[in-house]
């Protein structure tokens, strides 16, 4: 019977060496996520309004108020325009000043007039005011700007695009596409697709 030990010398087996592609993957997830958050901000509260414009006017706010001048008010039409203007402490130049009567006076801007009852020193003030922040993220929106904001919204839909793709292949395993993650996608897709079905499409 032999005695002899078997060889220890032999050198073990490498393990192939593997590309770590998530973590880079998850990284540029990350930061181009941070870098979209304000656009996001943007398309997110915008969208919520223009989705209403039927109920309302998502840039614009309905002025109705009552002020109260007091008298006596000049003769002469422009002059009489100007001594309200003063009293309410108005800069802006209007764009027209017209009588309707005796004791009837408009005073028109661009986004609002002013009927004066130059009797009673009644001034209704009628018209529209911006909505804070939400007339600017509008025009945004809607690209109302064109020229530049085209192809920052335009790197915008790449960066969502990105996010959506980069974030199939983020986890591994069941949570991951071949798992939990396939279904919600699949979910997901399925909205859109149901409701063009649904409704009968464009």
């Amino acid at each position: 019977m032999s005695d002899a030990k078997p060889r220890t010398d032999a050198k073990p087996k490498r393990k192939k060496s593997r590309i770590r592609w998530r973590p880079w993957l998850r990284a540029m997830h990350r930061d181009i996520g941070y870098l979209a958050i304000g656009l996001t901000l943007v398309y997110a509260l915008s969208g919520l309004a223009v989705n209403h414009i039927a109920d309302w006017d998502p840039s614009f706010r309905q002025i109705d108020k009552t002020h109260q001048v007091k008298g006596p008010f000049p003769r002469e039409e422009k002059a009489r325009a100007q001594y309200v203007l003063d009293q309410l402490g108005r800069k802006q130049k209007p764009k027209e000043v017209f009588e309707i009567s005796d004791t009837e006076l408009e005073i028109v801007f661009e986004k609002r007039t002013l009927h004066v009852d130059t009797e009673q020193g009644e001034v209704l003030e009628e018209g529209q005011e911006p909505r804070f922040m939400l007339r600017a993220a509008n025009w945004l929106h809607l690209n109302r700007g064109k020229k530049a904001w085209t192809w920052i919204a335009d790197g915008y839909a790449v960066f969502l695009l990105f996010l959506a793709l980069s974030g199939l292949f983020m986890i591994p395993g069941r949570k991951g596409l071949i798992g939990r993650g396939a279904v919600l996608a699949a979910v997901g897709a399925a909205v859109p697709i149901a409701y063009v079905v649904l409704s009968g499409g464009p």
